[in-house]
């Protein structure tokens, strides 16, 4: 095996060690903003930096989180004593990553269809991402459910520049997380999200064996085969762990190092428990655990914005309660006595 295999490998593995996922805080800044205009925060360059240095600066989080992916400005960006926010992950232990797409942008002659854009460049920005000391790097592709889509086109464009991106990363060595997002919007049901999730991930396969990537070296971050956010009658917890189990693997090769779930507009504990119930059913080809945002922040957002200098501490703990939360969901072991 070459050094940047081997290399390629242990940072993947590292990424899902067993109790372990990941934390993204690669919001944009249309996003960031979102967020913040909702709690009454101004979204700033300092106040970003204080709310993201006060999560990555929690005693004790590299002992759940393996890695956190950071947007473009977050990278660079440094304490008021001269630390960078990427060494004070390291100093915990917490892998740093980067977001490296540039948005899912209409798909031309594709009504109510994305495709993602980023790949000009790309190989240049990883290049000084690595430099800047990122491990691993995102890219999201977002499907979505509707009236006659997605289209074979939709899913085939998604998953080609996902494999080449994956390429472009294990090049440069970083692990690639590759993102295929079923989005959870509409009035599906179960058996649909089936459906398209499943096609996504297997044209998505055949797009990364026909590119070269590694997947031993590479991580799928996956959407739950889940109804519906509109549904009337929406699936239970076993229900969509089952149907999300078995739809991996219908599709997703054992080679590939993890699979780590995006909460997707589920709230904080049902992200966690449909997790759990998942690792409940036994072995599988790879470690499945969480790549969350929304779920492992939003209570940490709301107390943080109250009074961020006074309730610093309090978020923390909020955060680290979820993030060992979910660490258990990915050994199928918490409990909703845990939770309380």
């Amino acid at each position: 095996m070459t050094d940047r295999y081997e290399q390629l490998v242990e940072i993947a593995q590292a990424l899902v060690a067993p109790g372990k996922g990941i934390l993204a805080i690669d919001e944009s800044g249309g996003t960031i903003k979102k967020r913040f205009d909702s709690v009454g925060v101004e979204s700033t360059e300092a106040n970003r930096l204080d709310y993201r240095s006060m999560m990555l600066s929690t005693e004790g989080l590299g002992t759940h989180i393996s890695g956190a992916i950071l947007f473009d400005e977050t990278i660079r960006q440094q304490l008021p004593d001269g630390t960078s926010l990427v060494s004070l992950m390291e100093q915990a232990g917490i892998l740093p990553g980067i977001k490296v797409d540039k948005g899912a942008k209409a798909m031309a002659g594709f009504e109510d269809e994305k495709v993602t854009e980023g790949l000009d460049g790309l190989r240049e920005r990883l290049a000084e991402y690595a430099e800047l000391g990122a491990k691993f790097a995102k890219w999201r592709a977002v499907i979505t459910i509707g009236d006659e889509i997605p289209s074979r086109a939709c899913i085939d464009a998604n998953a080609h520049a996902l494999a080449r991106y994956a390429a472009l990363c294990q090049e440069a060595g970083i692990v690639p997380i590759v993102e295929p997002e079923v989005l959870m919007d509409g009035d599906h049901d179960l058996d649909t999200s089936f459906d398209v999730t499943e096609a996504t991930l297997k044209a998505l396969f055949v797009q990364l064996y026909e590119q070269n990537v590694m997947l031993e070296g590479l991580v799928l971050k996956a959407s739950m085969v889940i109804s519906g956010s509109e549904a009337q009658d929406r699936a239970g917890v076993e229900e969509v762990a089952e149907a999300t189990v078995d739809c991996l693997l219908n599709a997703v090769p054992a080679a590939t190092a993890g699979v780590v779930f995006l909460s997707g507009g589920q709230d904080d504990v049902e992200a966690t428990c449909h997790l759990d119930a998942m690792n409940k059913m036994g072995d599988m080809p790879w470690p499945l655990s969480f790549s969350y945002g929304r779920a492992l922040q939003a209570e940490c957002l709301k107390t943080w914005a109250a009074d961020p200098k006074a309730n610093r501490e309090k978020a923390q703990q909020i955060l680290l309660h979820r993030a060992r939360m979910n660490g258990l969901a990915a050994l199928g072991e918490w409990s909703e006595e845990e939770e309380n």
